[in-house]
């Protein structure tokens, strides 16, 4: 854990309940719209501060909960303004309007299972809200599906950290291991998705390019 961290949890410890629940309400937040901040970390802790008598359990959920999905909700919006900034301009002629129209369509039928899942997604909970805000899906189920996201994970991780207490250090060990294994099957997928794209364009090139496909064929 960092030594500038670790610091501020002493400091969120020391301070009046009141004000750490504003500092869980804010860092939860932060956290999508500036993804280096450690909200789950701090939303562990505040599971410990639950244990310790310090804090209420339902609070600090309620809270996480709300501060992750306006952060989401955030990014969303700025996602949805950019993605018609850029579709609508015309000085853009080659954006390829119908299919920006045809996925958002698909994210429409299909999407919400990711909106659903970016809590646990770590790293690209940003990434997921952006995307989605630019496939414009409609607000209200995916603020719905997005506040359901975050109050599961969130009862979760702060469960962790009051079950295990004053080992709540551990909750945050297991958490940076999860999120390097996901970020590390996300670029697997990416790279088998690249190299399936690959060599399916090699193999339409060669179908074009064999002599045996050029003119008629005759029986």
């Amino acid at each position: 854990m960092g030594e500038r961290i670790e610091d501020f949890l002493h400091w969120m410890e020391a301070i009046p309940a009141f004000w750490a629940y504003i500092t869980i309400l804010v860092i939860a937040y932060g956290e999508n719209v500036v993804p280096p901040i450690p909200g789950d970390m701090v939303v562990v802790f505040g599971g410990y501060l639950v244990a310790a008598g310090k804090l209420n359990f339902i609070l600090v959920v309620l809270l996480s909960t709300i501060g992750g999905t306006l952060g989401f909700m955030t990014m969303y919006v700025i996602g949805r303004r950019i993605g018609e900034a850029v579709i609508e301009s015309r000085r853009i002629p080659w954006i390829p309007r119908k299919q920006v129209e045809s996925a958002r369509r698909w994210l429409e039928r299909r999407g919400y299972g990711l909106v659903a899942a970016n809590r646990f997604l770590s790293g690209l909970r940003s990434v997921i809200s952006l995307a989605v805000g630019m496939a414009k899906t409609p607000v209200t189920p995916t603020a719905f599906w997005a506040s359901l996201s975050a109050v599961i994970w969130t009862s979760l991780i702060a469960y962790g950290g009051y079950a295990v207490g004053e080992n709540w250090a551990a909750i945050a060990v297991f958490l940076r291991d999860y999120g390097r294994i996901v970020a590390g099957l996300i670029f697997l997928v990416i790279v088998v998705q690249a190299l399936r794209w690959y060599l399916k364009r090699k193999g339409s090139r060669s179908d074009t390019d064999d002599p045996g496909n050029i003119g008629p064929k005759r029986g």
